[in-house]
């Protein structure tokens, strides 16, 4: 019998070839594959080899059909669902089958993920080469042409071990895992995994009926084979001993999802499985969902069981007898999404990159940048900067963020974890923190004085994402003109985007915004440059900032200290039970 079967649905795939290459060269066990073209043959063709199945689709069947189709061809003790565009380590499949026959059958094992760096785009006349993405428009030094330099190996210092997925059974990465006892060791438990490469046996994935096609194709698909792993009787866990890398396509173009992916389709299957899980209508399950929750809480997003409640009802109530679910009221989640052009001063990204991991620890963070950075989920759009690409950042970071309360973080400001304690209280408006320094990186000299900027919003992710979509259709369309507006409820129609309104809160520390030559928009130090006083009421010079310390004449050391650091204990211990003040007047 062979040992293992690798499961590798693919709907015009450019990266095919080098996925089943990959896994051919890096199996060390008796390890086949099978290969389901749906709807298209491969461009480029795979080679022949004894080892490679092939199926073959003149319609497609989905993504979903297409991996059950070779689960049922299978003969192998094990299964491994991959995607099309993905490499391995060396020797993964000895390493997960090993871990399988020591942890049981009922285990499904999720390799360590990473982020697959598969090419860049060379420029044909420089050389200049640009992080994978979409084609470039053009190089700066005047060409037009580029080709693909082949990289093919996963990035340095990206590696996800644990997933999970909130209260509307949404993906997510929980990075923060990691800090528990529980997220440690070779093969600590995941609540939840990407969907992109997933083992157990062949047996146990027919115990769990496969993947559930009325799903329809793609979408919820780490989601269903957690809940159905978990609420069955099994574990889920990451096999810490080796690793895949994953290709992440999410700007469109030439780097899109080869499958078509409509937001209705997505919606249904997430509306299939909010249904499925949360009213427990799956027949195997032995297990409600509130115990997997309970089981790793707290979990972002969920109220969690209070140690010594009960965790069921009373035997022999009205509810044991009933098929109800009791939904618990929970706050709102939180995220951020960090957006850069990488063009500062690399201490001011260094300082301001450490600062926000350790004030926004415990949320999500999306970071868009046009370059790689190692913060958060970090999507690479490869544009040249300017404020429609800035608008564009952000919008890809919201549409990739799934929380509902979003942070905007800016590159260079050093965000104090009093900022995000705040929560807005209505979900139709935007709120500014007012409680921001500004401080010149060549004096460190310091300068309050109350505004609304966008490096200070917070507002619900609904809102923004109705309003940067709008925002990048209305500039694509007529370009950016200052009458619009940077910052979100600033400016009503007809000049501004929409007529939502926009009111402020004080942190209980402020915020430090550092300004630089390389600032998109430009500083101001005296009263006398602003045209209405009304737009520097409270202003305040100092040499220091309320809660961090000296900045003036010694901004370099500053940095440094915040950069390894962060914030001085004392100031954070000393507010760290504070609460946000209320809205200004």
């Amino acid at each position: 019998m062979t040992d293992l079967s690798v499961l590798v649905p693919s709907r015009n795939e450019m990266w095919l070839r080098r996925t089943v290459d990959d896994v051919l060269a890096n199996s060390r066990a008796d390890t086949e594959v099978i290969v389901v073209l749906d709807g298209a043959w491969a461009e480029p063709a795979l080679q022949q080899h004894p080892r490679v199945t092939i199926i073959f689709h003149h319609e497609s069947v989905g993504q979903r059909a297409a991996v059950n189709e070779a689960a049922r061809i299978s003969e192998a003790r094990y299964v491994m669902k991959l995607d099309a565009h993905c490499s391995l380590a060396e020797g993964f499949d000895v390493e997960l089958i090993q871990a399988a026959q020591n942890l049981g059958e009922e285990v499904t094992q999720i390799p360590s993920q990473k982020n697959l760096h598969a090419f860049d785009w060379e420029c044909d006349a420089c050389g200049r080469r640009t992080y994978q993405g979409p084609m470039p428009k053009g190089c700066p030094c005047g060409a037009a042409g580029f080709h693909r330099e082949i990289v093919w190996m996963p990035r340095r210092g990206v590696t996800t071990t644990a997933w999970r997925f909130d209260c509307d059974l949404h993906f997510q990465y929980w990075s923060e895992f990691f800090n528990r006892t529980a997220g440690q060791g070779e093969f600590p438990e995941t609540m939840s995994c990407l969907g992109a490469c997933f083992f157990l046996s062949r047996a146990r994935y027919w115990q769990l009926e496969g993947l559930d096609e009325r799903h329809g194709s793609w979408g919820q698909m780490g989601t269903e084979v957690a809940c159905k792993t978990w609420l069955s009787g099994g574990r889920m866990v990451t096999n810490r001993r080796t690793w895949f890398a994953h290709m992440f396509r999410t700007q469109g173009a030439d780097f899109g999802f080869p499958y078509p992916i409509r937001g209705s389709d997505q919606d249904r299957a997430r509306e299939y499985s909010r249904e499925l899980w949360k009213n427990n209508r799956w027949a195997r399950q032995t297990r409600p969902l509130s115990w997997l929750v309970e089981h790793f809480a707290p979990v972002p997003g969920w109220d969690s069981v209070a140690s010594g409640e009960s965790k069921g009802p009373p035997v022999g109530s009205l509810l044991e007898s009933l098929p109800v679910s009791v939904v618990r009221a929970r706050a709102p989640s939180k995220g951020v999404i960090f957006y850069s052009d990488c063009r500062a001063d690399p201490t001011i990204l260094r300082a301001a990159r450490e600062q926000l991991k350790r004030a926004a620890t415990g949320l999500g963070i999306v970071s868009a940048t046009l370059a790689p950075v190692d913060i958060g989920t970090n999507v690479v759009m490869p544009l040249e900067r300017g404020y429609l690409t800035l608008f564009k950042q952000i919008l890809v970071a919201l549409e990739v963020s799934c929380d509902d309360v979003i942070f905007f973080a800016e590159h260079d400001i050093l965000y104090h974890p009093t900022h995000f304690a705040f929560t807005p209280a209505r979900a139709d408006t935007f709120y500014y923190n007012r409680n921001c320094w500004k401080v010149d990186s060549s004096t460190g000299r310091a300068l309050h004085y109350l505004c609304d900027q966008g490096s200070g919003l917070c507002a619900y992710r609904s809102l923004l994402l109705e309003h940067y979509r709008k925002r990048v259709e209305r500039v694509e369309r007529e370009g950016f003109r200052r009458s619009i507006g940077f910052e979100p409820g600033s400016h009503r129609l007809p000049r501004g985007i929409d007529d939502h309104a926009a009111e402020s809160w004080m942190s209980p520390i402020p915020n430090i915004d550092i300004r630089h030559d390389g600032n998109l928009t430009r500083s101001r130090w005296s009263r006398d440059q602003f045209r209405n006083q009304q737009s520097c009421l409270g202003w305040t010079e100092a040499d220091e900032i309320p809660g961090w310390g000296r900045t003036k004449g010694c901004f370099p050391e500053f940095l440094r200290s915040v950069a390894v650091l962060g914030a001085s204990a004392g100031s954070v211990a000393a507010q760290d039970d504070r609460t946000n003040e209320g809205p200004l007047p």
